[in-house]
């Protein structure tokens, strides 16, 4: 069933591309009135407030059969926020993935657009490396993995599953949320464009953010799914070193995390770049030189030399072991689609590789 709208709204280019998608998908939405979402929200409270961004901000709301959601009310109702509401609902209808943040419903009517999402109890991934929620070292090493390898398979499913193929665009640690046991969940679909199969790349104005945007992207406009690629190399960068993608030091000068990252790996201290705030200090270093392997990979300025997010699976998956290694990174994927729509919503256990017989690509001390 669609949900319900005001008549007023059906003129108002957003709404009517909200509710073609409705239509178009048979998305299987819940119905909200906009009375239900302010008495939800507490009439968007203050104290209810999630997180803010460009979009709008974002509002926990209890529903009258005690299910907890998340509401987006969007900012102003000029042109591209009608637009950005519209490509946000028709991206989330296509995608169904159980690590993809799915929409369970909209309101547009009047002067609101808003969104309704499933609650994510844990939170982003920036609220429990550089937030609030640091100093409870929830993140161990297993979490930090399962989110690396969780936040890879929903990329592989817009990137070679969605039809048409979708680029996120804004790939960063506050857009990857967590559910009560810590799985991730992509969110934030407002930068998203759609792509057919046989287009590589397109020019756009450059949306994003900074410190997780590939060269190609923050110079020339030049997207691709490369660019997420880049993007989610920086985001492992960011799981494995705790650091923000860009750190404003004393003297006023600006350092990436590709910049404090690239010392340790020439010296071989790879050991040094672990979070301290990893619990007990625990991690495993095999499955470190994978994941750090990955990172540096994904972050090569030639988009060209980039792995695809299936060949970034996989090596998550297997590890760098020689033989398959050259079987991953050279061959065509072409059973990546059929794998990923069969595994859509299925609760498999996926572990790094401890395989650990191909070392990283810079000089490192032995353990």
């Amino acid at each position: 069933m669609a949900p319900r709208m005001s008549g007023c709204c059906l003129v108002d280019k957003g709404a009517v591309v909200a509710q073609k998608t409705v239509k178009e998908l048979d998305c299987s939405w819940e119905t909200y009135s906009l009375k239900e979402l302010l008495h939800a929200t507490n009439h968007f409270s203050e104290k209810n407030k999630l997180g803010e961004g460009g979009f709008g901000t974002v509002y926990l709301g209890h529903t009258n059969k005690g299910k907890q959601i998340a509401v987006k009310k969007l900012k102003g109702t000029t042109a591209k926020a009608e637009m950005d509401f519209a490509v946000e609902v028709e991206i989330l209808g296509r995608v169904r993935h159980k690590n993809l943040l799915g929409l369970r419903g909209f309101y547009a009517g009047g002067d609101e657009r808003l969104i309704v999402y499933d609650y994510m109890p844990n939170h982003s991934i920036e609220s429990h490396l550089h937030g609030n929620l640091a100093t409870y070292a929830l993140l161990d090493w297993p979490r930090r993995m399962t989110i690396a390898i969780g936040a890879a398979e929903g990329l592989v499913y817009l990137h070679h599953v969605a039809k048409p193929h979708i680029i996120h665009r804004d790939i960063k640690a506050s857009n990857v949320l967590l559910d009560s046991k810590f799985n991730p969940r992509v969110a934030d679909f407002g930068f998203a464009k759609l792509i057919s199969e046989d287009v590589s790349h397109m020019t756009t104005k450059v949306k994003g953010t900074l410190g997780y945007l590939a060269p190609e992207y923050a110079m020339w406009g030049k997207v691709s799914k490369s660019c997420d690629v880049y993007s989610y190399g920086i985001l492992v960068l960011e799981l494995i070193t705790g650091k923000k993608p860009v750190e404003k030091l004393e003297d006023g000068k600006k350092r990436d995390i590709v910049q404090w990252v690239t010392p340790f790996l020439e010296q071989g201290n790879i050991e040094d770049l672990v979070d301290h705030n990893i619990a007990s200090g625990k991690f495993e270093f095999a499955q470190l030189k994978v994941v750090l392997n990955v990172a540096m990979e994904c972050i090569n300025n030639n988009r060209e030399k980039r792995p695809t997010m299936k060949q970034v699976i996989k090596v998550l998956m297997y590890g760098w072991e020689e033989k398959r290694l050259k079987e991953i990174l050279w061959n065509n994927d072409s059973d990546g689609e059929e794998d990923q729509e069969n595994n859509v919503g299925e609760k498999k256990k996926v572990r790094l590789s401890s395989a650990d017989s191909t070392p990283i690509k810079m000089e490192m001390k032995k353990r």
